[in-house]
């Protein structure tokens, strides 16, 4: 055989780099864009800056033989791995090729991933994850199961080391389903589904009839399950939602988030001074104060329709980016149940391990009271926010907008929890429960003497809220640093971030605390 020249073996190299990158070929490109998805590169394509994009082990093949895959090409196996950048920050992304046997995830295929991820994690760089699989690679038995448990060891050595971002463009079913439910924040598009087991499946085990749209739409996982933190229209949303995210974080828990040119309008808004109605009765949404407080009036939402009776989320105050957790006065009262609490436990933790600061506004009744709470364990699920505010050590600031009785003003991070600044309204009642069932209590006997019970028990009702549903008395006890005026709430804010961001806080040794699960 003659010897090729360099020219030919470049031409060569060339034609095989052409053809890998056609993944399973124009067909089934084609069928990915008729049914609204993007392919595998031209998601990292869209995702990432320019001409930044540099990709490993494209020419990857499966070593396997059994059942059929002797002599089987699957291009790159089936997923795009590599290293770019987004807007100027290095990231690190695996992107699955459902047109190369379904995207199904084998030996190499998961090994190419978790590489990858190795990668991300030695550079301090963010994680992506772009799923569109049909699940493990069967013909592989065992070794794509092993690949597998590689995948989720190593997104667990990431875990409050770099953010980790999924987003499920396609079919995500089985063992696969985990990898996401281990990293931060899952992205899920309405083209796509997310289930441990299949509705064939469930329907032969316990008679169920369910659609895999039912089971595992993105509805579904962001109302019932909470598994999902978005939901994407298509692609180019979920591409979207991912970069804006990734702009609020750092790149690893050793850095501080981006500061950006922020707003610079520090005038009162007396728009504040009226959006909360006195009335504790009367319901407002939160969102109405949260926009009128941060940056250019932009809150990023994270999981806005799971557990929506608190409110969580991602902005900026004079260019910090800040994590915000809020009670939710037009849902149930803005009361603390165990959906909420999960969600806000772990929104908190994550804002921790990635030094983003808090910023709490509190408006709650309490804890839900019922017999499905109890035996769902409300004790064990409010301990969570307990924890998680108490273990946090970035710096914490609260703002007490109306209501804030009993163990709920605790579990929304009260100066006992830590809380480096907390501030009140003056609508702010701060108390062991509200006037009403105090009054209940404190004043029974008089009640029960009186010849107008009704008459007597309102007397008495405003008797102990003048004494005790107010800031005053929690200010007189330095359970609260400032009683503010409503409108200078930003300006407030943004002075305290300012003299608490450099703040330290030392912790007993030890590998970690051991949170309620």
């Amino acid at each position: 055989m003659a010897i090729q020249s360099m020219q030919e073996k470049i031409a060569e190299l060339q034609k095989r780099r052409r053809e890998t990158m056609m993944g399973g070929g124009a067909d089934r490109l084609e069928k990915q864009h008729k049914e609204g998805k993007l392919t595998a590169r031209e998601r990292i394509d869209l995702m990432t800056d320019p001409n930044s994009f540099e990709e490993t082990g494209l020419f990857a093949e499966h070593r396997a033989v059994l059942f059929g895959m002797a002599g089987k090409s699957f291009p790159a196996d089936g997923v795009v791995t590599g290293a770019a950048s987004i807007d100027g920050r290095l990231v690190h992304l695996a992107s699955q090729d459902f047109s190369v046997a379904g995207g199904s995830a084998g030996e190499v295929h998961s090994i190419k991933v978790a590489e990858i991820m190795e990668q991300s994690l030695k550079t301090g760089s963010p994680f992506i994850f772009i799923n569109d699989s049909g699940g493990a690679r069967v013909q592989e038995g065992i070794d794509s199961l092993s690949a597998y448990g590689k995948v989720f060891y190593t997104n667990v050595m990431l875990s409050g080391a770099v953010p980790q971002v999924s987003l499920i463009c396609g079919p995500c079913a089985g063992g696969a389903a985990y990898s996401p439910a281990l990293t931060d924040f899952i992205i899920q598009t309405r083209q796509a589904q997310m289930f441990i087991t299949g509705p064939s499946v469930i329907k032969s085990v316990t008679g169920e009839n369910v659609t895999a749209e039912q089971l595992g739409g993105p509805e579904a996982h962001m109302t019932h399950s909470g598994v999902i933190h978005f939901i994407a229209e298509d692609d180019n949303h979920a591409v979207a939602i991912c970069r804006k995210l990734l702009s609020f974080l750092p790149s690893n828990n050793l850095e501080d988030p981006p500061q950006v040119d922020g707003d610079s309008n520090f005038e009162p808004n007396p728009d504040l001074d009226t959006i909360v109605p006195t009335d504790t009765k009367k319901s407002y949404d939160v969102r109405e104060v949260i926009t009128r407080v941060v940056d250019f009036s932009d809150f990023l939402e994270v999981q806005s329709g799971y557990a929506t009776n608190i409110v969580v989320g991602f902005a900026r105050i004079a260019g910090r980016s800040i994590g915000i957790v809020a009670n939710q006065p037009s849902v149930q009262a803005g009361v603390l149940d165990i959906n909420s609490s999960d969600k806000a436990s772990r929104f908190i933790r994550f804002c921790n391990a990635f030094n983003v600061p808090l910023l709490t506004f509190v408006d709650v009744p309490g804890f839900l009271p019922g017999v499905q709470q109890e035996y769902g364990g409300i004790i064990r699920h409010g301990a969570k926010m307990l924890f998680a505010y108490s273990a946090t050590t970035v710096p914490k600031i609260t703002v007490i907008l109306r209501k804030s009785y009993g163990g709920a003003y605790l579990a929304m991070c009260g100066k006992d929890l830590g809380a480096d600044r907390v501030y009140a309204w003056p609508t702010a009642e701060i108390a062991v429960m509200g006037a009403e069932g105090a009054a209940e209590i404190v004043f029974r006997k008089e009640i029960q003497e009186a010849q107008n019970k009704a008459a007597k028990r309102k007397e008495l009702i405003e008797k102990y809220r003048e004494a005790f549903s107010n800031p005053y008395v929690a200010a007189g006890r330095r359970l609260v640093d400032s009683i503010i005026e409503p409108s200078l709430t930003r300006h407030h804010i943004a002075q305290a971030l300012e003299y608490v961001h450099t703040k330290r806080e030392l912790r007993p040794a030890k590998k970690h605390g051991l949170i309620p699960l």
